[in-house]
């Protein structure tokens, strides 16, 4: 892991064998979560092993291995003997173009993970699957609390609404934990995702910016924090349950420009591009976390504005 990135600086070094809470399998450790998420496990004492999308096998206890090649992932489960396993490989991005590879990841990789879980003579004492807020739609309350029924507006919405329905084969199985975050970002996410676009164009003084709807509210959260949060549920939540991973708190696309602009020290220019219109947005996306809270104690509040500053400030980390 690239030890000057802030999450990592700040953590203590690896326990001793003798201190490790056990083993940790991350499904797409290399991506933007997978890594922060590494970090925090390892910090606390797990010996950490992931896998990642490719042919070539990888170092520091990274397998190669697409989730959709089962011989190859009974393989690398049945090596690894994971205590606790955190399931984020995904196609993460609503706006993704490839709809089969989008329900063959989300839906067929992760019923073959818990198969080869299931099959696997050593029995993980918790299982955490991401799914996504985003199953929730255009809801019609807010804050969206778990009991909201799900309403998906786009494929990868019905991706993970559908994986969720299909995890429950194996609740009698497996310990399982969903989480359904909201969004969340920090420094190292693609700029394909919104708020890493629009922080991008402020670090290089751009004067324009083309964006899509600006009509639209979300519920931003710190990786550091979704991570933590994801800690800390596998250690105390009962298995069998769904939590909202959020801050509660609803921000416009105008704010968060506010928020920029304030950061940088200039003003930008907003265009509106069709391209980037999507048809049937959600429009506003704010959660409530109190059965999270109910269930790991308090998070460590980092702000929206903090967020922007670190991202604005700071070069994108290095993964794994």
């Amino acid at each position: 892991m690239n030890p000057s990135s802030p999450s990592a600086a700040s953590h203590p070094a690896r326990p001793t064998p003798s201190a490790a809470r056990g083993r940790a399998l991350i499904t797409g450790l290399r991506g933007f979560t997978g890594s922060y998420l590494a970090q925090e496990l390892e910090a606390d004492g797990y010996e950490v092993f992931g896998t990642a999308h490719g042919s070539e096998e990888l170092a520091n206890n990274i397998f190669a291995v697409d989730l959709c090649d089962r011989q190859r992932l009974n393989e690398v489960i049945a090596d690894v003997r994971a205590d606790v396993v955190f399931h984020l490989a995904a196609i993460a991005n609503v706006a993704h173009d490839d709809i089969e590879v989008i329900y063959h990841t989300n839906l067929i990789g992760t019923h073959n993970l818990l198969q080869a879980l299931a099959a696997n003579d050593h029995a993980p004492r918790a299982v955490l699957l991401a799914s996504s807020a985003n199953i929730y739609g255009n809801a019609t309350v807010e804050p969206i609390d778990e009991q909201v029924v799900a309403r998906p507006e786009n494929d990868y919405a019905v991706s993970k609404s559908a994986m969720e329905k299909m995890a429950r084969l194996w609740q009698n199985i497996l310990p399982l934990t969903i989480v359904r975050p909201f969004n969340y970002t920090g420094v190292g996410q693609s700029e394909s995702f919104l708020l890493p676009k629009i922080v991008a164009h402020f670090r290089r003084q751009a004067r324009v910016i083309e964006l899509g709807n600006l009509d639209v509210a979300r519920d931003f959260s710190d990786v550091r924090t979704v991570v933590g949060a994801y800690r800390r549920l596998v250690q105390t939540a009962a298995p069998g349950q769904t939590f909202n991973v959020c801050s509660g708190c609803g921000y416009s696309l105008q704010e968060v420009i506010d928020m920029l602009q304030r950061i940088a020290g200039y003003e930008i220019e907003v265009r509106i591009n069709p391209a980037f219109v999507r048809a049937n947005e959600v429009k506003r996306l704010v959660g409530s976390n109190a059965k999270l809270l109910d269930a790991i104690g308090e998070l460590t509040p980092i702000s929206l504005h903090e967020t922007l500053t670190w991202m604005y400030q700071e070069e994108p980390m290095v993964n794994f």
